[in-house]
């Protein structure tokens, strides 16, 4: 059994999440590594591209979220072996990234005004695209799972991101979005959080 060490921020979310829940649906043990923000600063430029998460495997680092995901997803069985559906799953994954991008470039701004702006452009704009185009490769590939008729780590990097999306945690943008935009991302949503093991991990103490 390898020994792997993953870290990322302390919070239940962002790009170190898909990775942490599949890991736990596998049933493969690792260090769970949460870095506190007010730590983040000094720990930086020990990362490789100074950034999270990072994944240690029998003391060899790789980095890279869809990376980490792949990886684990072979591990545990939630990336497919067919060459189409992997890319299938790819390209979902990086999708997310894209517009997942989009939004962090707003996060740290001061300018509240600046802010909203730029969170209303992308609530009229890029991130409805990004909903009704994933929507129709949910519905392409038979409108419950992104690839290989099965949960992948596309479906939990997808349910990561419409749970972050519907937090409400995002000012100027509507927390009733996805469900006005996509309602069957919506669907996707309650069918991974129904999930036996991911309900088992977000009851943790």
């Amino acid at each position: 059994m390898k020994n792997l060490k993953l870290t990322y921020f302390d919070f239940p979310g962002g790009r170190g999440e898909p990775a942490r829940l599949a890991l736990f649906l596998g049933g493969i043990d690792f260090e769970d590594q949460r870095i506190p923000s007010d730590q983040w600063p000094a720990l930086k430029t020990q990362m490789p591209f100074h950034a999270l998460p990072v994944l240690e495997v029998d003391g060899k680092t790789i980095s890279q979220c869809n990376t980490i995901n792949r990886y684990v997803g072979r591990l545990t069985d939630l990336y497919p072996t067919d060459p189409w559906q992997a890319a299938l799953c790819d390209e979902v994954m990086d999708a997310i990234e894209d517009i997942g991008q989009q939004i962090f470039s707003t996060l740290f701004m001061t300018d509240e005004d600046e802010k909203k702006r730029l969170r209303e452009a992308l609530e009229n704009g890029p991130i409805p695209v990004y909903l009704n185009r994933l929507q129709a490769y949910l519905s392409e590939h038979g409108g419950e799972y992104f690839a290989d008729n099965r949960l992948t780590v596309a479906d939990l990097k997808v349910y990561i991101w419409i749970r972050h999306l519907r937090s409400g945690n995002l000012d100027y943008i509507s927390p009733t979005l996805v469900e006005q935009c996509a309602p069957l991302l919506v669907k996707h949503f309650e069918r991974v959080n129904s999930h036996a093991r991911i309900i088992a991990y977000y009851q943790r103490p």
